[in-house]
């Protein structure tokens, strides 16, 4: 039987070192507190969220890049003249998460929330450590989310803000 003719792999091109420097610090950082972020994986796929705090080289406890989000686990639905008032505050509610989440479980958006929303102030590390504090957090937020959606803060021009109301909507996929 004849053989295949054998052929050797080229050696794998490799970036000169000065050249990789640059193509890493032209990245600019874009996940940052306050971006709209679609969440990937997990029990809360495809459920947006507001990033709170970044940790670009991780933590002892998470050695990855990660973030701390705030989200909107169950949007508020459409709400009509007819209804009751009853209705309409029940149909009104938020069910909010907070979480820490591996950057590659994540798509940022085009969104950011307005400055006045204080995406800092949503979740702190010192909440996420207890049960308690987690479930203090989560009320803060859905205060603070059913608030923002049911008067979104203007924009430049007046208008409600896309944002708020981006956040707001469920993701339709």
């Amino acid at each position: 039987l004849a053989q295949a003719p054998r052929f050797e792999a080229s050696p794998p091109t490799q970036l000169a070192p000065a050249a990789r420097l640059r193509s890493t610090a032209a990245m600019g950082k874009f996940i940052k507190a306050g971006r709209v972020v679609v969440l990937l994986q997990g029990r809360y796929a495809g459920k947006k969220a507001i990033v709170v705090k970044v940790f670009d080289d991780g933590s002892k406890a998470r050695p990855f890049g990660h973030c701390l989000v705030a989200g909107v686990a169950q949007a508020p639905l459409k709400v009509t003249k007819r209804m009751s008032k009853k209705k309409i505050t029940k149909r009104q509610r938020v069910k909010p998460f907070v979480k820490y989440v591996n950057y590659s479980h994540i798509m940022p958006t085009r969104y950011q929330v307005p400055a006045e929303v204080q995406p800092a102030t949503l979740v702190t590390d010192q909440q996420m450590d207890s049960p308690d504090g987690r479930i203090e957090a989560k009320k803060y937020v859905k205060k603070l989310l059913q608030e923002k959606f049911l008067t979104p803060p203007p924009d430049k021009s007046g208008k409600p803000s896309k944002d708020v109301i981006y956040l707001r909507k469920k993701l339709r996929f």
